[in-house]
């Protein structure tokens, strides 16, 4: 029942300001906290890097890495490419010498794994001294 005819019902206002605030801020969040990384336009290019030249050092192992994955530790070959053959050549290379340094002068093109199964064999063998062999980057 109806007992106020002639008085019209006020329609319901809709404020959408704070609405807007809100989404204000969480769009300036967003847009703060994101990262923006394109990784399509990454070059890299390695063994390049600028740096001091390294001080003469005694006790090294020299492991050449070549772009086919093939090593040399100290100018021979190891038996075989596998890790475990890796560190008895390493060992064999190390013994008789004070903290001696593995100095791997990979190929650029060579593959990341190969490089980091030379480390591993070096970890293996006991040898935490490690370093990597690069030419000057051209200016």
């Amino acid at each position: 029942m109806n007992f106020q005819r002639g008085l019209g019902r006020d329609e319901p206002e809709i404020n959408l300001i704070p609405l807007i605030d809100v989404l204000l801020v969480i769009l300036i969040f967003l847009m703060v906290t994101t990262t923006y990384a394109r990784f399509a336009e990454l070059q890299i290019n390695l063994p390049e890097a600028q740096g001091d030249s390294a001080k003469a050092m005694s006790a090294q192992i020299t492991v050449d890495v070549d772009a086919s994955g093939r090593y040399r530790i100290d100018n021979a070959a190891p038996p075989s490419p596998d890790v475990q053959s890796l560190a008895e050549a390493l060992g064999r290379a190390a013994a008789g010498r004070q903290e001696p340094v593995v100095v791997i002068s990979a190929d650029a093109q060579a593959s990341h794994q190969a490089v980091i199964r030379v480390m591993d064999a070096a970890r293996r063998a006991g040898l935490a001294r490690v370093t990597f062999v690069t030419q000057n980057a051209a200016p």
